[in-house]
């Protein structure tokens, strides 16, 4: 980890199509934080927003093939209305591109989801489902 490098100042907000892809492109890279792909799609609102929240930046040193990456904590939007968090390790190429918040208000808002929801696990423990995206 690079505790010098500077994280993104920014809230990123995604939709739907662009959680699922970048939870793929994360299994595909072998990024040890992210769910399933399979669980997403099938608990994710399909028109909902997420948001990503810049946590640390994250270096495979034993794998220099993969570039250095954001760890940021995942907002999820669920099928139901609720919110959980997870983790979600995204290169830079494709969080750049992503739109950003702009609003200290709204930034703030998501801020207090982030500290509120259940952690999808302790969601799947409630719901009974276990433990079988992680």
């Amino acid at each position: 980890m690079d505790l010098e490098r500077p994280l993104p100042r920014e809230v990123k907000i995604i939709d739907s199509a662009s959680l699922f892809r970048l939870e793929e492109r994360a299994g595909d890279l072998g990024l040890s934080q992210r769910l399933d792909p399979t669980w997403v799609r099938a608990n994710a609102a399909p028109g909902g927003t997420h948001y990503l929240w810049p946590a640390l930046w994250h270096a495979l040193t034993h794998r220099p093939d993969v570039p250095d990456h954001v760890r940021w904590e995942l907002l999820i939007t669920l099928r139901t209305g609720d919110h959980v968090v997870s983790w979600l390790d995204v290169i830079p190429d494709d969080f750049a591109p992503l739109p950003k918040m702009i609003s200290r208000e709204e930034r703030m808002q998501v801020r207090q989801l982030l500290d509120q929801a259940p952690s999808v696990r302790e969601w799947l423990l409630r719901e009974g489902e276990g433990s079988s995206c992680l």
